[in-house]
């Protein structure tokens, strides 16, 4: 449970890092709120590899999120076009986010399925 929560807070650096990316356009002081984003979001991305997430799963889940989030926040708050095409690709990227999910081994499994 702990290295999804790790997994979810890197989430949420990276998307509000990435948020701030794009004020940063306009007001140059909110890179402040870049660099502690993206290091808070890698910091926290370790941590849930180091508690044993697989690097393809914690990543996969890291980027799909954050590319969901930051399209429909971008949308929300930036009045940037989010068209049908665009949720379409967004939803194909998180179903195949889980499902390479959901073919990872669960730790302790294996020593099952060879008894």
């Amino acid at each position: 449970m702990k290295r999804w929560l790790l997994v979810l807070g890197a989430v949420v650096a990276e998307v509000l890092g990435t948020m701030a990316l794009r004020a940063a356009i306009d007001q140059p002081w909110w890179a402040v709120g870049v660099v502690a984003g993206y290091f808070l979001a890698f910091t926290l991305l370790g941590f849930a590899l180091g508690e044993g997430m697989p690097i393809g799963v914690a990543y996969g889940i890291w980027a799909a999120a954050g590319v969901a989030l930051v399209a429909i926040l971008g949308a929300a708050l930036f009045g940037e076009t989010l068209r049908l095409p665009a949720i379409v690709g967004i939803v194909i990227i998180m179903v195949g986010v889980y499902l390479a999910q959901a073919g990872e081994k669960a730790p302790g499994r294996e020593a099952v399925l060879e008894s």
